[in-house]
């Protein structure tokens, strides 16, 4: 399918009939009618669309933070969708990192302990400093939130989500509230983690100039998948037109 990645037997993820619906009193919401999708390994997908249109659903769902309401997501070939409550608490922390639009840093930590709350529950964390360095903020280790531009608290939450040597890295709208250049540096920190560490990353974006860093680009419409796009060649992020 892709060139520049070997497929493995099993994808990390295949999503059949996923559906989601909401009730509020006798109205119904359909936040997913019927997705179905596979994410390989080592993959970088990005999933475009408008507000409302399931995208973020779809992510909480195979994130295991919310449960379908019909359908099916395996991972890596284990049943998810039908999973317990502890059984999805363990999935998260051993195999999930999520970075959202607002960082979620706790103020008074530095940077390096900020991510060290992550290190000291993982199974086979990396090292604070080495999940730092890798997004490029060995320089400012030490320093707080405050201290930090938005570019660089992101970086820090992008640094808390991989230093637990996730299996998959979702990611929400992270260049929602930053202006062009800083995005492109989250960007680029977000393709040196895949391409480092091999995290399967999936990016939720409003962008559209974004989907060409991407291997694949799925676009999202009233709750369906209505396209998915291979990128044959794909762009750095500093190519980017914002």
């Amino acid at each position: 399918m892709r060139s520049d990645l070997t497929a493995p037997s099993l994808p990390i993820f295949a999503v059949t009939g996923l559906t989601k619906v909401y009730s509020t009193g006798d109205v119904e919401v359909r936040a997913l009618n019927g997705v179905d999708l596979t994410l390989e390994a080592g993959e970088m997908a990005v999933m475009l669309g408008p507000s409302g249109s399931g995208k973020s659903t779809l992510l909480n769902i195979i994130g295991g933070l919310d449960r379908p309401t019909t359908g099916s997501v395996m991972f890596k070939g284990e049943e998810l969708s039908g999973a317990g409550d502890r059984q999805l608490t363990a999935y998260r922390r051993d195999h999930v990192g999520f970075v959202f639009q607002f960082y979620n840093l706790i103020p008074s930590l530095t940077a390096w302990e900020n991510v060290a709350l992550i290190t000291e529950v993982a199974a086979n964390p990396m090292q604070p400093g080495d999940a730092l360095a890798l997004v490029g903020l060995e320089g400012r280790m030490n320093h707080f939130p405050a201290q930090l531009s938005g570019g660089e608290q992101q970086r820090v939450a992008i640094a808390r989500a991989i230093a637990k040597r996730p299996d998959v890295l979702l990611c929400d709208e992270p260049t929602g509230a930053l202006d062009s250049a800083t995005g492109i540096i989250v960007l680029e920190a977000l393709a040196r983690v895949n391409e480092e560490t091999g995290a399967t990353t999936a990016i939720i974006t409003h962008n559209a100039g974004i989907r060409k860093i991407a291997h694949r680009v799925f676009s999202f419409l009233d709750g369906r998948i209505a396209s998915c796009e291979i990128n044959e060649t794909r762009i750095k992020p500093s190519e980017v037109s914002w």
